[in-house]
C-alpha cells in the first residue's frame, strides 16, 4: 500500500522468508475483502465457510458465514509461512525494499524514535515507523507504548495433522469437569489435506502463565479424538506464541511510531482472530500516512481515528468481558454450556456469529444482525465503566 502510493518503504524483518508462526491460520472475511480490493490473490488457499462450536458437554452449534454489504460469506485458510511470503513478495513487487536484520538501538528524532540501528550497524531513519512485529513488539518496546500490568496476554500453540477437516471448529474444553480453559481450542481446515489444531490460553498480566498451553495440547488432542472430530490426528511439530488481545496496555501510537496488527494488541479477545485485523491495521496505517502529507502527528490522528470507529466499539465489550471471566473458568463452564444448549443455540446462532466474528459494521441484513446490535447495546452499557474502556478511551482519544 505505501509503496503503491509512491512511499519510500524500508521493509525491515528479523530472518529471512519464508518462516512459520504459530496461528490458526484463518484469513476471516474482512481480510478476504481487502485482499480483494487490493488485487492480491493467494493460489493455494482453501474458502472456509459456517463454523462449529463445540460445548464443554459435546453439544454442538453451528455458527453460518453469511455475506454482508462489505465482506464475503467466506474466509480463507493458508498456512502463514505461505501467507506471509506471499504479502511480503507482493510488497517487495510494489517497490518495497527489503532488508534482513535485527533492529537494535532505537534512533532518536526531535519527536521521538525515527528509525533503529540494524543488526551490522546500519542507520535506517523514517518519516514514520511501523511497528508490524507481533505481540512482543521491540518497535513498541522502544517506543515505550507498553503498559505490561495491563495488557491481556494469551499464549498458543499450534501443531498440524494429516487428515482433512470440513468446518473450522472453535471448542470450549473442560481439562477438568467444570473447569473450562481459560481460553479457547480449535480444529480449522488448511490445504493439502491436513488440519491446523492447537489451543491459545489467557493469561491477563501473567506471561509465566503461557506453558500451560503447551502442556496441555497433548489432552486437548485426546479431547478431539473422543469427541469425534478427528480420526488418527498424528500431529506434527508443536510451535508455540505469544498474543496481545483487545488493544488493551498498548499505546496505538506514539511520535512517529504507529503499531499495527499484533503489536497493538489487534486480536480479537473472544475467539483469537487477528489476521484480519492485522492486515486491515496496516492498510489503515498506510492510508493515514500517505494522506498526511509527511507530518507524522496528522497520521497518528488518522490513525487512532480509524481504530476508535473500527474497533473500539467492540474490543472495549469483549476486553473487559475476557478480563471478567479468565478468572472464573466455572463461569467460562457455565456459558459454553449454555450458549450450545440445543434450544438456546439455534436461537442464537446467527447473531453469535455476527458479534463474535466482529462482523457487524457493514454486516446489512445478514441474518442475525438484530441481535447482534442489541448485543452490541447492552454490553456497551454494561462495560461503560470498566477499566478496559477507560483505558482504551483514553488511548484512542483524538
Amino acid at each position: 500500500m505505501l509503496s503503491r502510493g509512491g512511499a519510500t518503504v524500508a521493509l525491515v524483518d528479523k530472518a529471512p522468508f519464508p518462516r512459520d508462526k504459530a496461528c490458526g491460520d484463518l484469513i476471516g472475511p474482512r481480510g478476504v475483502q481487502l485482499l480483494a480490493d487490493l488485487g492480491l490473490a493467494l493460489p493455494g488457499s482453501v474458502r472456509v465457510g459456517d463454523m462449529m462450536v463445540v460445548g464443554p458437554s459435546g453439544r454442538r452449534v453451528r455458527l453460518p458465514c453469511a455475506p454482508g454489504l462489505t465482506y464475503p460469506g467466506y474466509g480463507l485458510a493458508m498456512r502463514r509461512a505461505a501467507l506471509d511470503a506471499a504479502l511480503r513478495d507482493a510488497a517487495v513487487a510494489a517497490g518495497a525494499v527489503p532488508m534482513t536484520a535485527r533492529a537494535g538501538e532505537p534512533l532518536e528524532g526531535g519527536d521521538g524514535i525515527d528509525g533503529f540501528v540494524l543488526g551490522g550497524g546500519r542507520r535506517v531513519r523514517a518519516g514514520t515507523v511501523i511497528g508490524a512485529d507481533g505481540a512482543a513488539s521491540s518497535v513498541a518496546a522502544a517506543a515505550g507504548l507498553v503498559d505490561r500490568p495491563r495488557a491481556l496476554w494469551g499464549f498458543a500453540v499450534r501443531t498440524y495433522l494429516d487428515e482433512p477437516v470440513d468446518l473450522p471448529v472453535i471448542a470450549f474444553w473442560e481439562p477438568r469437569p467444570w473447569a473450562a480453559l481459560p481460553g479457547y481450542g480449535w480444529l480449522f481446515p488448511g490445504p493439502d489435506g491436513c488440519a491446523n489444531a492447537g489451543i491459545g490460553v489467557g493469561a491477563l498480566a501473567d506471561r509465566t502463565r503461557g506453558k500451560v498451553a503447551a502442556q496441555l495440547l497433548p489432552a486437548f488432542m485426546a479431547h478431539l479424538r473422543r469427541a469425534g472430530l478427528v480420526d488418527r490426528g498424528t500431529p506434527g511439530p508443536v510451535l508455540g506464541g505469544w498474543l496481545k488481545m483487545g488493544m488493551v496496555g498498548t499505546r496505538p501510537t506514539g511520535g512517529r511510531v504507529l503499531l499495527v496488527g499484533d503489536a497493538a494488541g489487534l486480536v480479537n479477545p473472544l475467539q483469537g482472530e487477528g489476521i484480519s485485523q492485522a492486515m486491515r491495521s496496516g492498510w489503515a496505517a498506510a492510508s493515514a500516512v500517505l494522506v498526511s502529507s509527511g507530518r507524522p502527528e496528522r497520521a497518528a490522528r488518522r490513525y487512532r481515528a480509524w481504530l476508535r470507529s473500527e474497533h473500539l466499539p467492540y474490543q472495549g465489550i469483549t476486553a473487559a468481558v475476557q478480563a471478567a471471566l479468565l478468572p472464573r473458568p466455572g463461569a467460562i463452564s457455565a456459558l459454553g454450556r449454555a450458549v450450545t444448549f440445543p434450544g438456546l443455540s439455534r436461537v442464537i446462532a446467527p447473531g453469535w456469529a455476527v458479534f463474535w466474528n466482529e462482523l457487524l459494521d457493514g454486516a446489512g441484513r445478514t441474518p442475525g444482525v438484530a441481535t447482534a446490535a442489541a448485543v452490541t447495546r447492552v454490553g456497551a452499557a454494561l462495560t461503560a465503566r470498566s477499566a478496559s474502556r477507560a483505558w482504551l478511551g483514553e488511548a484512542l482519544k483524538s
